[in-house]
């Protein structure tokens, strides 16, 4: 459902609401964006609604935890009191790479986690949403790492180190069990993050589903950069969309071996697309945005959407 997903990552973790609009390949959907205040690649959090079907399934070859950025130790304190407040399940306070982690378990039992900065980051290197409820010495900051969770986890890092730039850091057990994770990290001075492979190959398959993530994306700079890496695929046969236009940015998916969903963006282009200042609490009163090419379908759009809602 929409309206508890908005009002989890606006109202209860802070985010601010990029763009309220729909998945342009089924108008039924509603798609959220949200980031920080400025609306920087790295912050981006984006999600459909999924009315039908059954909820993922706990296994292997899936996109298992966003994990996001707060500025302190004592912010991870701050959170598991607000989430628990909000009823929401955490983890509480754990030990993942020497570093702590706070996880948890948002609306569609997504798997979110909450991490410190490290020390080598500066907190005035983020531009987190301003929130009445959520001091700014604790605001979410940003995405930190994602966990993927896979069979073979050379084979999903050769595409991201080899086409994506990411830099192997190390591998480290997965908490107390005997899965090994390979951390990749970006190398970036200003907004460091990370992507964790756990080698799984005990677990069943998950089975996509509601609260699971559909793709991770991956910026490049530009369209130059996103055609490269368009050619770089074609060359070693890896199944891809080919360059899309979303009219905001431009974008390319690609399955990796384990056959999760990449998507791999221009990081410029979607500031352009509406100056979005309406940031209120409540859901139906922020509009609806619509890419040029279906304003004039929006009366159907809108109709559609509101009919949902109400079934």
């Amino acid at each position: 459902m929409i309206k508890p997903t908005f009002d989890f990552y606006h109202n209860t973790l802070g985010l601010k609401l990029l763009m309220k609009t729909i998945n342009q390949d089924d108008h039924t959907m509603y798609h959220l964006f949200f980031s920080d205040n400025e609306q920087r690649t790295g912050t981006e959090l984006t999600f459909f609604e999924l009315n039908d079907g059954q909820d993922q399934s706990f296994g292997t070859n899936t996109i298992e935890r966003t994990i996001l950025k707060v500025p302190t130790r004592a912010s991870l304190d701050f959170w598991a009191e607000r989430l628990e407040q909000a009823g929401i399940c955490h983890y509480g306070a754990e030990t993942f790479n020497q570093h702590p982690i706070l996880r948890f378990e948002a609306p569609d039992n997504t798997q979110m986690a909450l991490v410190p900065l490290r020390e080598f980051e500066n907190a005035e290197d983020y531009f987190p949403a301003e929130h009445a409820e959520i001091p700014v010495e604790h605001a979410i900051l940003g995405i930190d790492a994602i966990q993927l969770r896979v069979q073979y986890a050379a084979a999903t890092k050769q595409p991201l180190v080899d086409y994506l730039h990411w830099h192997e850091k190390e591998t480290v057990p997965f908490f107390e069990t005997a899965h090994e994770v390979t951390v990749l990290e970006n190398h970036h001075p200003q907004f460091y993050q990370e992507v964790h492979i756990i080698d799984d190959r005990t677990n069943p398959l998950a089975i996509e589903g509601i609260g699971g993530v559909h793709h991770v994306a991956f910026g490049v700079e530009d369209t130059q950069e996103l055609t490269q890496v368009d050619s770089l695929l074609d060359e070693k046969n890896f199944t891809n969309s080919g360059i899309k236009d979303r009219e905001f940015f431009k974008s390319l998916y690609f399955r990796e071996p384990n056959h999760l969903l990449f998507e791999v963006a221009t990081q410029k282009g979607l500031l352009d697309a509406e100056a979005y200042e309406n940031q209120s609490s409540n859901f139906d009163e922020i509009p609806l945005y619509l890419p040029h090419f279906l304003v004039d379908q929006r009366e159907r759009i809108e109709a559609i959407l509101a009919q949902q809602r109400h079934e």
